[in-house]
């Protein structure tokens, strides 16, 4: 095969352009028709948006760690009338090395499955109007180029391209990255000396806290620079991360294959391994053909965690330590730290002050090796928040109106959204990770909340080893006169009401999005089938004062669990389990009818109890996400756990009210 990429780009006699049209039929045309379709024949609108990483590599898909098998099911979650758009090998065999698709190519899951599927089935250029910010970085780290419909309308009149336009719209490091031909490949160079790192030359400025993280992390000469702006590319040290079941296999099999057997990481004393996105994928009955696979991805994460030594959060006795987000900020993430993980919600962190994002399987695997990664430092978003919140609203409703309100005008896409201001400190610790955890639904590079003295007491429960002064000293506040690229918005949090976010039109091409926001009170009528209190979303401390909040009220009230709907509460941490037991709600759930599930990601990555099982059955839901299919094949709404709690005693839709469940006095009447 010619070295990859070339100085000189064009299209390969005899391969194909595959072009994902909102027309799902005419992409069947082209599998299995024969049909050749040019872009000057196209419009972009024509084109599908917001393919996410669920339906390029279902959760499925992702039991493959080797990518040769992953690419066997490529785009198996793109589905017509209940069927698979894309059969299996189906784009293996179709000899395509271009895929076309329209705006923000790659929301969603940070999983590198993704595009690995698409490289693995010869195809190396990629072609959108946009890309989500994971999605693209995964890409790069690939060697996959990546050009806009111009450049292919080019391509496919025959013209070669100079690498260089493929490359020129990219900082110098990630320049150098994609003419390396993919990360592992760039590292190796760095290392011999081959190459060299620009280094920033940012005059002192004032920064926003995702900046300051950044600078005081820079690799570079002592005397460098300690500032950076928006757009510079540097190396930065990375303090600790994290890996889960669905990505350690690969971690491991990338480091043996790059560096050998005896590879080694840094900081092992920081990084760790979970178990939690699998382990109740037993229990689901469209999972068991997948058991062997699940077990050899749980086999290879033990031994890439004795082999390393990391920290070890397995499950034993087949009780998980709980969620990895909701365990790393209970026990090691702390303000100021940079933290990379395998998951796109790894960005939770950020409720602590800290710097937290989602990184794909190669990019992990080479910045545990090495220590340091590459950054391209991000403009900044902030939202200043002010009032309080209404008691039937909680976080996650402020974060799905965000998203409707600023997300679907794309001006959180790749920045660091900036929490801050008054009404940031009547929230608690877990309803602001609620916040961070929520950022990449916006498609953004993370969320970062200003630390407080909420952030020092609810830290100081967990550090024992560390003073109040030295977290404290830890805090990063952003300077004054920062520079916010994408504005500085108020958020009013006493004018939010509860919200949801409405389940797409998969047959349509429409695939659901948390940005879908609606106000409760706007839906009617909507009965359900499932209710789903759970995640790193909502599977917290404070999540677990809401479910209770409402179960109280209908339990007081003489209520149970609507009659056919099925309400199940899943932890988030064994740490959030003693605290549901300590405060008394195991047995008041358990009163109400309510399903209690031990801690793991479950439902919300379709993998265990509260998963839907028909096209028909309707589910309101606490997770993050609502992807077709995601959480089985029925419709998913999102919503705060206040409405899933009360939703589930209505048997539809509601938003919770203080005192909705109240008896009503029997009317006695005169004689």
């Amino acid at each position: 095969m010619p070295a990859w990429p070339p100085r000189s780009v064009r299209l390969t006699p005899g391969k194909r352009v595959l072009f994902l049209t909102k027309d799902l039929e005419r992409i069947k045309e082209q599998l299995y028709g024969g049909l050749d379709l040019r872009m000057q024949d196209l419009r972009v609108e024509e084109l599908l948006d917001d393919i996410n990483t669920d339906v390029m590599t279902p959760a499925w898909v992702c039991f493959n760690h080797r990518p040769a098998d992953i690419a066997l099911n490529a785009y198996a979650g793109l589905m017509h009338n209940g069927q698979r758009v894309f059969r299996e090998r189906a784009l293996l065999d179709g000899n395509f090395e271009v895929i076309v698709s329209g705006q923000r190519k790659g929301t969603g899951s940070s999983r590198e499955t993704a595009p690995q599927a698409e490289r693995w089935c010869g195809i190396r250029i990629v072609i959108a109007a946009s890309f989500a910010p994971i999605h693209e970085r995964n890409n790069i780290n690939l060697g996959q180029l990546m050009g806009d419909h111009a450049v292919l309308l080019r391509l496919q009149r025959g013209e070669s391209i100079p690498l260089e336009e493929f490359t020129r719209r990219y900082d110098p490091v990630t320049r150098l990255i994609l003419e390396a031909g993919g990360l592992f490949e760039f590292e190796k160079q760095l290392a011999a000396g081959r190459i060299r790192i620009p280094q920033p030359s940012t005059a002192p400025r004032p920064m926003t806290m995702t900046e300051k993280i950044i600078a005081s992390k820079l690799v570079g000469p002592d005397g460098a620079t300690r500032y950076v702006k928006p757009g510079d590319a540097v190396l930065a040290r990375v303090d600790g991360g994290y890996s889960h079941e669905f990505t350690s296999a690969q971690v491991h099999e990338f480091l043996r294959e790059e560096f050998g057997g005896a590879y080694t990481v840094q900081n092992p004393e920081k990084l760790a391994v979970f178990e939690d996105h699998l382990l109740y994928a037993d229990g689901v009955q469209r999972m068991a053909p997948f058991a062997p696979r699940i077990q050899t991805l749980r086999d290879l994460q033990r031994e890439f965690q004795r082999h390393t030594g990391v920290r070890d959060y397995s499950a034993r006795d087949g009780v998980s330590p709980g969620i990895c987000h909701q365990v790393a900020r209970e026990e090691f993430v702390d303000p100021g730290d940079f933290i990379q993980a395998t998951d796109s919600h790894t960005c939770m962190g950020g409720g602590s002050n800290a710097l937290t994002y989602g990184v794909g399987a190669t990019e992990y695997a080479a910045l545990i090796h090495s220590g340091h990664t590459f950054v391209k430092v991000p403009e900044s978003i902030r939202f200043e928040l002010t009032g309080e919140l209404d008691p039937g609203c909680t976080a996650k409703d402020v974060m799905l109106y965000i998203l409707a309100e600023y997300a679907r005008k794309e001006l959180t896409l790749d920045r660091a959204m900036e929490f801050g201001g008054p009404g940031l400190r009547s929230l608690s610790m877990d309803e602001r990770a609620t916040l961070t955890n929520m950022a990449t639904e916006c498609t953004a590079k993370t969320g970062i909340c200003e630390a407080d003295g909420v952030t020092l007491a609810w830290l100081a429960d967990r550090r024992p080893h560390l003073t109040r002064a030295q977290i404290r000293a830890k805090f990063v506040a952003p300077d004054p006169g920062a520079r916010y690229d994408g504005g500085v918005h108020v958020v009013d949090l006493s004018r939010i009401r509860p919200m949801l976010a409405h389940p797409g039109d998969p047959d349509r091409g429409l695939p659901s999005d948390p940005t879908n926001g609606v106000a409760v009170d706007a839906i009617g009528d909507v009965p359900i089938d499932i209710a789903y209190g759970g995640s790193c979303t909502a599977g917290k401390f404070d999540d677990f004062d809401y479910y209770a909040r409402v179960v109280q009220d209908a339990v007081d009230g003489g209520r149970k669990v609507a009659a056919g709907v099925r309400f199940y509460i899943q932890f988030g941490s064994l740490a959030v389990r003693e605290y549901a037991r300590r405060k008394g709600y195991l047995e008041l759930f358990e009163r109400a009818g309510v399903t209690v599930i031990n801690p793991g990601c479950g439902a919300c990555i379709g993998c265990g109890p509260g998963v839907s099982e028909t096209p028909d059955q309707v589910t309101v839901s606490a997770i993050n996400r609502n992807y077709q299919g995601r959480s089985g094949p029925g419709r998913l709404w999102l919503a705060s756990p206040l409405t899933v709690a009360a939703s589930a005693f209505e048997g539809r839709i509601v938003a919770y009210r203080p005192g909705m469940f109240a008896r009503i006095p029997e009317h006695t009447g005169a004689a």
